[in-house]
Order: C-alpha cells, then structure tokens, then sequence
C-alpha cells in the first residue's frame, strides 16, 4: 500500500487507550480504575477528539481483570453518558495475568472492536504468549460475534501471522492493523520500523500507530505525516513532557487533534471512523 503522504485529505482516526493493565494511580493519579472513573476518562477523551477508546478493565484490588460484567457496566456507563464513541474491548489480559479462555470473554458482549495481539513476544519481564490455537479460536469467536479485530503487531513477524490468517479465511476484510513500537523486548520505537512494518501489510489495509513511553508522540507524528491513524493515551505513555505527569487522557488526545488540524488532517468523528472501518452507525 502506498505509505506516501497523498492521503493527507484523510481523516485521523484518534484512539485513546484508557488505562491498560499495568499503571496504577501510584504511577499517575490520573489513570482510572473503576468503571466509573473509565467511563469519564472515555467520555472526555471522545469530546477531545477521540473516535475510539481502548478499554481495559480492573477488579477491585486494581489488577487487571477480563470480567464481562465489568466490562459491560464500563460500556453502558458510557453509553448512559450519550456518548457515540466506540468502543474497543482489550483480550490482552495483562500478558499472562489471565487465561486464554479469560481473555476471549470479552469478545461475547460483540463489542465493535477487540484487540487481537497477534503473536507472541517478550513483555518487558515477562512474556506475551498468543499461541496459534489462541489466536485461531479468538479469530473464530470474532467471526461469530461480528466483532472487528485491532491486529496489533508488536513486530515484523506479527503482520507475517495475520497475512496468513487473512489468506486462511479467518479474518476477514475490512482489515484494522495497530502498529505497536517501543515496548521493552519488541520492536523499537523508529520510524524505520514504522515504515518497515507499514510497508508489509495487506492491500487496502487501514493502520494505526501507538508506541511506548517517550516515543509516544514522535511516532504518532510521523504517522499522521505518513497519512496513518494514531493511538495515545495512559495506558502506553503516562507523561505529557519529560518529568511532567500527563493531567489525563484526554489531554494527550486534544495534543494529538491539535496537531493533525496544523498539518490539514481533519479528525475523524465516531461516526466517520465507523464508516471508514465498515462499522455499522449506532
């Protein structure tokens, strides 16, 4: 696919990733942890110029948790709201702190999107195992439950995987790749390793971005120059500058929609993402 900026007349799918599994409030105040607290964040997030809100969920003790109920009061707190914004479910699962059933859970409420990660790779410490049986099943349940999978690549050979799923039959088109740069034991947080992986995708593929800790923003620059979507937000980056603690996602999100209007790129609404993603209008 072309990755040259003649796309520019775009509109910038803005992603907000919430509050993953991982940062606490003693890491930033500003990380929710309650459904209550995710459903405000996603809410202003939307008003800043999110299309989208990456959610992960917490049990009561603040560690990471696949609960459908939770998840389910998460998405109609927001909805109660009135806000449009949609929503993408993680099946992340904290990277071996749940099971793969656990993980899958999610994916029976139908939400609009869920994350597919799709490969196995160091996570900082530990090690993030998406074997072939996993991601086969949760490639199958997607399917049933019209849910469109977030392939999330956190190296090369993860856009090799889901190329051969695609030609398999068991993810079908419209194709949403996230691009995931910077995390401590994948791929590094460049440019060249944006364009590298870019360059690999599918034809007609749409693509995002979002990269860990202080390449948050270089990357998400260079995506909306290269005619890409960006990711931002408290679960991959807590600081807004060097040393300053971020005030909250929507912060980063507003920093991001800024941006794309100073170099022309119109930022897309939820309705407008749902139309680019063949996402039916709620």
């Amino acid at each position: 696919m072309s990755i040259h900026p003649t796309d520019l007349s775009q509109p910038v799918i803005i992603s907000a990733a919430l509050t993953g599994s991982w940062p606490t409030k003693a890491d930033n105040p500003a990380v929710p942890i309650t459904e209550e607290e995710i459903a405000e964040a996603a809410v202003a997030a939307h008003k800043a110029g999110a299309a989208i809100v990456h959610l992960h969920v917490r049990n009561d003790q603040g560690k990471v948790t696949c609960d459908p109920a939770r998840y389910a009061k998460a998405r109609d707190l927001i909805r109660a709201a009135g806000s449009d914004v949609i929503i993408n479910m993680s099946t992340g699962g904290g990277a071996g702190q749940t099971t793969d059933e656990q993980r899958m859970e999610p994916v029976s409420l139908k939400p609009e999107i869920a994350s597919f990660d799709c490969g196995s790779t160091n996570f900082g410490k530990t090690v993030f195992i998406n074997s072939p049986s996993f991601l086969d099943e949760l490639a199958k349940r997607m399917l049933e439950n019209n849910v469109l999978p977030e392939i999330e690549c956190f190296e090369p050979g993860h856009v090799a995987n889901a190329i051969r799923l695609i030609d398999e039959g068991k993810i079908k088109p419209p194709f949403w790749f996230q691009v995931v740069l910077n995390l401590r034991g994948a791929s590094p947080g460049t440019v060249k390793q944006l364009l590298n992986m870019v360059e690999m995708l599918p034809a007609g593929a749409m693509w995002s971005v979002c990269a860990i800790g202080r390449a948050q923003l270089p990357i998400n620059v260079a995506a909306l120059a290269m005619g890409g979507h960006v990711r931002t937000g408290l679960e991959d980056n807590i600081f807004y500058h060097k040393g300053q603690l971020a005030e909250s996602n929507a912060q980063l999100v507003a920093r991001l929609a800024r941006i794309a209007n100073e170099i022309g790129r119109p930022v897309a609404t939820s309705a407008e993402a749902r139309t680019m993603l063949g996402l039916p209008q709620l």
